[in-house]
């Protein structure tokens, strides 16, 4: 049986004490300093004086303590889902954690794959979270809201296409992701267009809102053009197939959802001997890097996040004044990024 090493019994854990010893302080400025307390006017040596004598102890603060002292915790859970995450919710989640640390929160994902939404909402609300941001992946009830914020979250933020009654919403529609690219084809003259739906059931939250997206773009340019979905596997083998048939399609342009189809089909269309862009316009989505290295560059749509204010100072200030209505924030915006590829 594998047992934890034993721990020297002459090792003490340093204190906040000892900290306020060291640096010549009471232990009420050491807390108003490591916890980054503003509310308190400490001189800027005093604080340099702080930081040094606990990382020459090796000090640092303990959170379940802080939270007993509080009343609360400083914890900021983000769901995570098994949906695969593009570009763009990479970038975000990078910099929300990076800016809720700068806030002295404490940032903890939380896993949910195997769990249905009510399953997941108790385990995230065990941990008693001060505020809780939600992926589109899981969808959350007014139920499960009722549990979070009766468990002590101020702030319950969904992430996703639609808001949910009862939380704050961060909007990211990604009807306009379809409407923008297909906008961009109908602009070059394509009427016969396909969208590419891929057949992993974790990216239907974002694939059939951007096929509603293109459908709309088309019903309002009122031109006779229309839309065919194509259905695809990430798999050679798939666009291959769908290459290999290309032609009795009747198709001049394609939206491949995002730019890993968009590079998976443009490749088979080639080998096919479909001409791109002569015989058929291509566009992706999320502007990687790896489409511009392609030939014929790949047009893609780019899409940025946007609010008024940093989202983690809206967290932060949504955590600091729970009363107030459920807010919704429309996030996402998106425009053609035009190459040789449509």
């Amino acid at each position: 049986m594998s047992q934890l090493p034993e721990q020297p019994a002459d090792i003490s854990v340093p204190t906040s004490a000892d900290v306020a010893r060291l640096a010549g302080v009471s232990r009420a400025t050491v807390s108003y300093v490591l916890n980054n307390n503003s509310t308190v006017r400490i001189s800027e040596p005093t604080r340099r004086r702080v930081r040094e004598a606990a990382s020459d102890l090796g000090y640092v603060p303990h959170a379940a303590a802080r939270s007993l002292r509080a009343g609360h915790t400083r914890m900021v859970l983000l769901a995570a889902t098994h949906v695969p995450a593009g570009p763009l919710h990479q970038r975000f989640h990078q910099d929300l954690q990076t800016d809720l640390r700068r806030l002295d929160y404490t940032v903890v994902q939380y896993g949910s794959v195997g769990l249905d939404a009510d399953e997941a909402v108790r385990a995230w609300a065990e941990l008693r979270p001060v505020a809780v941001v939600s992926p589109g992946g899981i969808t959350l009830t007014p139920q499960g809201i009722g549990v979070l914020t009766r468990s002590g979250a101020k702030a319950v933020i969904t992430l996703g296409p639609e808001p949910v009654d009862g939380a704050h919403a961060l909007v990211m529609d990604q009807r306009q992701v379809g409407s923008c690219a297909a906008t961009h084809l109908l602009s070059r003259g394509r009427r016969r267009i396909g969208v590419v739906m891929p057949q992993d059931p974790g990216l239907a939250v974002f694939s059939e809102p951007r096929l509603a997206g293109a459908l709309r773009a088309v019903e309002e340019s009122g031109t006779d053009a229309r839309i065919q979905p194509l259905p695809l596997r990430y798999e050679e083998e798939s666009a291959g197939e769908l290459a290999g048939r290309w032609r009795t399609l009747g198709l001049d342009a394609v939206f491949a959802y995002n730019d890993e189809y968009a590079m998976l089909l443009m490749r088979a269309l080639q080998d096919a001997g479909v001409q791109v862009p002569a015989e058929t316009a291509v566009i992706g989505a999320d502007d990687l890097m790896l489409g511009r290295l392609l030939r014929p560059r790949l047009s893609s749509v780019r899409m940025e996040l946007a609010t008024a204010q940093p989202l983690a100072e809206m967290i932060d200030r949504l955590v600091q004044h729970p009363s107030g209505a459920p807010e919704r924030h429309d996030l996402l915006r998106a425009r053609s990024v035009p190459r040789e590829s449509s």
